[in-house]
């Protein structure tokens, strides 16, 4: 047995649901069915039920006990009747649950030991006819329940497994990673776990698979997998650049040096403020965090505004000549935009090129505009006219305190909490994010693929 087949099978022994587990999981399907036909009965309309996802497809991992029930409803059925008749339904089956939201509520909980998710959506003829994004789930499980077997659910698992050891696995826009159906699809295509890393490592974004030749739609995404159920769809349209990069390099490292810790995620040591200044002295950069009370929103909202929030301040910088180098967004209690910045002082005053001379209209515009004021000049720089005015900013600090940090492309929510007070921490300041911060900033400092 190669190295490789080894470390298979040793992850393949230990994220195989047992038989207890899988009998434990038939015995809630069954009990928690029951409970939503009996909440059907009350209601005036009929409904399917259906087990979707990875446990009704034996794919998921053992220990990860999810249960995922769609409610079926006629697809003529009144949207809010729709909602009205799910949250009756999923209150009576789980009455100890909460209500949460997706593109419409459901209600999730717990039941003999497994977490539940209580789905109402339209019983529709295909899936090119959805009402409702979930509308489409119940298509994807019946494609994937014809054609995964037992040895490709297996594969199946040991992908899920990879991809949670490098930090991949999930379609959350926290993660921006690989779902569920997403890596079913894949190891579908490529026929095999191994078959599909040995794929992954000579891949040339931007990559497509059409399982069932669609060919009808083009998406602007490095990785492109159009739906099966549905070709206006790519499946991983959601996943970053970064992390099919970082399949592709992963995927290499285990098939030249298998092992089983690229199974396992492992969060690195915290760093402490001491670490922090030290690594800041070594570098010879001056990094900004801006840090405010976190938004009381889900991550699949909190996360798209921080990048956004952290991209406009990044840029803004950028454009006020202060280069930055790396930039990240940290979220706890308090969140954290941090940029790392080559540049921490400008001069006064700031070079501005005018149009060529003998461009008469521009070029008299322009000399006229300055010509009185109290910038260097006008004068000319080889065939141009030049001035040199006083720059608004000389510091980063002097910007991020200022307006104008309200002037940058900032997510709704974000901008309100920076309008209700946020701190600036400069230099070594930062040091002190290690706190609560210092996992997040072991990975900063010591980043890896």
């Amino acid at each position: 047995m190669s190295e490789f087949d080894a470390v298979v099978a040793r992850v393949s022994d230990r994220v195989t649901p047992d038989e207890a587990e899988r009998e434990a999981l038939r015995s809630a399907v069954d009990a928690l069915t029951d409970r939503v036909r009996e909440a059907l009965a009350d209601l005036p309309v009929d409904a399917r039920i259906v087990q979707v996802g990875s446990t009704a497809r034996g794919t998921w991992l053992a220990a990860d006990r999810d249960i995922d029930l769609f409610v079926c409803f006629p697809p003529d059925l009144d949207r809010a009747d729709l909602e009205a008749y799910g949250l009756s339904v999923g209150r009576t089956a789980l009455p100890d649950g909460r209500e949460e939201y997706a593109e419409h509520p459901y209600v999730t909980g717990k039941f003999e030991g497994f977490e539940v998710d209580l789905v109402p959506c339209y019983d529709v003829d295909d899936a090119t006819a959805i009402q409702s994004a979930v509308d489409r789930t119940p298509f994807h499980d019946a494609y994937l329940q014809e054609r995964l077997d037992p040895t490709l659910a297996g594969d199946v698992r040991l992908f899920k497994a990879f991809l949670t050891g490098i930090g991949a696995y999930g379609s959350d826009l926290r993660t921006r990673g690989f779902s569920g159906y997403l890596s079913e699809l894949l190891v579908l295509e490529y026929g095999g776990f191994e078959e599909l890393l040995r794929g992954a490592a000579d891949w040339h974004p931007p990559v497509r698979f059409d399982p069932e030749d669609h060919g009808t739609e083009s998406f602007d995404d490095p990785l492109v997998v159009i739906d099966p159920t549905d070709p206006t769809r790519n499946v991983a349209a959601v996943c970053a650049p970064e992390n099919v990069a970082r399949l592709q390099h992963y995927a290499r490292d285990l098939v030249a040096d298998p092992r089983d810790d690229l199974f396992v995620p492992a969060d690195p040591d915290p760093i402490d403020a001491d670490a922090v200044r030290a690594h800041l002295d070594r570098r010879g950069t001056t990094p900004v965090a801006v840090v405010f009370e976190t938004p009381d929103i889900v991550d699949d909202q909190l996360y798209p505004q921080l990048r956004k929030s952290l991209d406009g301040i990044a840029d803004e910088l950028d454009r006020r000549g202060f280069v930055p180098i790396r930039s990240t967004t940290l979220a706890a209690d308090r969140a954290v935009l941090f940029v790392e910045l080559a540049v921490d002082e400008l001069p006064a005053v700031r070079r501005h090129r005018g149009p060529p001379v003998h461009v008469r209209e521009h070029a008299t515009g322009f000399y006229d505009a300055y010509a009185d004021g109290d910038a260097y000049g006008p004068f000319v720089d080889g065939d141009r006219y030049v001035v040199e005015r006083d720059r608004e900013f000389t510091t980063p600090e002097a910007l991020l305190e200022s307006d104008a940090v309200f002037d940058v492309a900032l997510g709704t929510h974000v901008e309100r909490a920076l309008d209700d007070g946020y701190d600036l921490l400069v230099g070594e300041a930062v040091a002190s994010l290690a706190d609560e911060f210092g996992v997040a900033l072991a990975r900063y400092f010591d980043p890896t693929p």
